[in-house]
């Protein structure tokens, strides 16, 4: 009886080793699937954007109350030194 050659059985061997990645891979992907946590709204709203209101939002620290009150302080009236500043120039382009 003649032996099958040495070629044949490794490609035997590799053509498994695909398929039997090919499963892992499509088990792994079910499994993602099925793992994902679907965060549907009620009220058909994004979740990502609930809660955002039109218009500037908050500054991040003023949310998060990282800066002691002499910055907070000092950022503030950079803000209403910036706003009268353009105040300023809308007047002067209006007359």
């Amino acid at each position: 009886m003649a032996n099958r050659s040495r070629q044949t059985f490794i490609k035997r061997q590799k053509e498994r080793a695909r398929q039997e990645k090919q499963r892992n891979k499509a088990e792994r992907r079910v499994q993602r699937n099925t793992d994902r946590v679907k965060v549907e709204s009620i009220t058909g709203e994004d979740p990502d954007i609930a809660g955002v209101q039109p218009g500037p939002q908050p500054q991040a620290w003023e949310i998060m109350d990282v800066l002691t009150p002499d910055e907070m302080a000092a950022i503030e009236a950079a803000e209403e030194a910036a706003k009268k500043e353009a105040e300023k120039k809308a007047k002067s382009a209006e007359g």
